[in-house]
């Protein structure tokens, strides 16, 4: 059969592209190995979230004479936590199956792999074998877990972040490789529950790709919670001949010392799924692991397109969403049922969330980005602590900063760490997008009492007007 637009990949740039394409007339199929939904839906974003949810949950418990509620003998349950997590992924996953058939989406599961131009070959699981055409083809094949020499995952001893959401029991003892997002939510989720966790980050501070003060607090609450931190520090070598595992850290200075632990966790980053789907034979152009491409998607091969993972910048959910949303709005535009090209995304302005407690959020320039731009810049903190909802509910750590530029007072950055800040961080993201000043925000009155007046008072405080602070 004859499609418009084959999709392959159903995450969360694949369903949305193929959606989209439907709403503007196009009769199209989705290829999926596995599971609809992809990744997100079902080992990575939807799923972790459960997970982080339960900890959450029994935080607050263990917390609770600060509420004036005495809870008594309050357990976890490792296996129903898993469960949890794993139901919600089922149901999450099922919606997708209502989407697809609600917008007349062909569902061909199997293995889909590039054979020409307008065509794919899919490998179903029992190996027969399919060719479907197609006009245009959008590549979502995602990533997986990146995995570096000396530490070689064998989802035993040495685990990456799927087989950490569905562990038979709970290990005692864990060492986290890494401190991205992936890193640090995992280490929240397992210190939670009990487990004892070390973290060993490369770098010199823990999730090094946010501001330098958003890292420092993390660390800070993280220590508190128990979770000790290695920064400059390397795994060397991984010794899982025992009971458990012994990892072999050298620090900056030369040293070396032994880690043992039940179990290590590699968070070390996402790798692109771009093996062995084509792309050589049809001489499809890659760099630095990544497909690619033009501002509208578009491969030097005509008619096939790369979204999500596996095209460059940020791996992040929601970047795949508009990446293949706006894919597809682009090939409508091609055939005449699109009135225009879709505005190309601004990469500078896609946020990253962080879902471990406390939270952690940004959108645009850090601090010491903006300063070696060369921008002169007004910087403004907010302490949760002054929140008066923060206050009520008991979450006072953390603290939003933004920053501005001194003289057109455009919003270029804003970072948060919090209870709820991954909600509050959409505001920034639209002040930007209709570059917002600060002038602006002053004048846009917010609700009180709520978290997201920290916006304001922190805009407030780089303008020399804070009022609770």
């Amino acid at each position: 059969m004859a499609y418009d637009v084959i999709v392959i990949g159903s995450g969360p740039g694949g369903y949305p592209a193929a959606i989209r394409a439907s709403q503007l007339g196009f009769k199209v199929a989705i290829i999926e190995k596995e599971s609809l939904g992809g990744i997100c839906l079902n080992w990575g974003c939807i799923p972790t979230k459960a997970l982080l949810k339960s900890a959450q949950v029994y935080e607050y418990m263990k917390h609770s004479n600060a509420y004036g509620i005495n809870a008594k003998d309050v357990q976890a349950d490792f296996g129903a936590v898993i469960k949890r997590s794993r139901d919600v992924a089922d149901k999450m996953s099922k919606g997708v199956q209502f989407l697809m058939k609600k917008n007349k989406i062909d569902v061909i599961m199997g293995y889909g792999k590039l054979a020409a131009a307008g065509q794919v070959e899919v490998t179903a699981a029992d190996g027969s074998k399919q060719t479907v055409e197609g006009k245009y083809i959008i590549l979502a094949t995602g990533g997986r877990a990146r995995e570096i020499p000396n530490l070689k995952i064998d989802n035993k001893k040495v685990i990456e972040y799927r087989s950490a959401m569905s562990l038979p029991q709970q290990p005692k003892t864990m060492i986290v490789v890494g401190s991205g997002a992936i890193g640090v939510e995992f280490a929240f989720f397992y210190n939670s529950l009990g487990t004892k966790v070390t973290i060993v980050e490369f770098l010199p501070r823990v999730v090094p790709v946010e501001d330098e003060e958003i890292s420092k607090e993390l660390e800070k609450q993280f220590k508190k919670q128990g979770i000790e931190i290695m920064t400059n520090a390397t795994v060397e070598s991984v010794d899982g001949s025992g009971n458990g595992v012994k990892a072999l850290v050298r620090k900056q200075d030369g040293s070396t010392l032994t880690l043992e632990a039940d179990i290590v966790l590699s968070a070390v980053g996402v790798s692109s799924n771009i093996e062995n789907i084509g792309l050589e034979e049809l001489g499809i152009k890659t760099e630095k692991g990544k497909i690619v491409i033009d501002k509208y998607f578009q491969t030097n091969v005509p008619g096939i397109f790369a979204i999500g993972d596996c095209a460059p910048n940020q791996a992040l959910a929601h970047k795949a969403s508009k990446e293949g949303i706006n894919a597809s709005e682009y090939i409508g535009f091609l055939e005449k049922k699109f009135q225009h090209k879709p505005e190309p995304m601004d990469y500078g302005n896609i946020p990253g969330c962080t879902y471990c407690l406390p939270e952690v959020a940004s959108v645009g320039m850090t601090e010491k980005a903006a300063r070696d731009a060369g921008y002169e810049i007004k910087v403004g903190k907010f302490p949760f602590m002054a929140s008066g909802k923060a206050t009520a509910a008991g979450d006072t750590q953390g603290f939003v900063k933004v920053i501005f530029d001194a003289k057109y007072g455009e919003l270029l950055g804003a970072h948060m760490i919090g209870a709820n800040v991954t909600d509050l961080i959409a505001e920034v993201v639209v002040a930007r997008k209709l570059e917002t000043t600060g002038h602006e925000i002053l004048n846009a009155v917010h609700p009180h009492p709520t978290l997201s007046e920290a916006v304001k008072e922190a805009t407030a405080a780089a303008y020399g007007e804070a009022i609770d602070i």
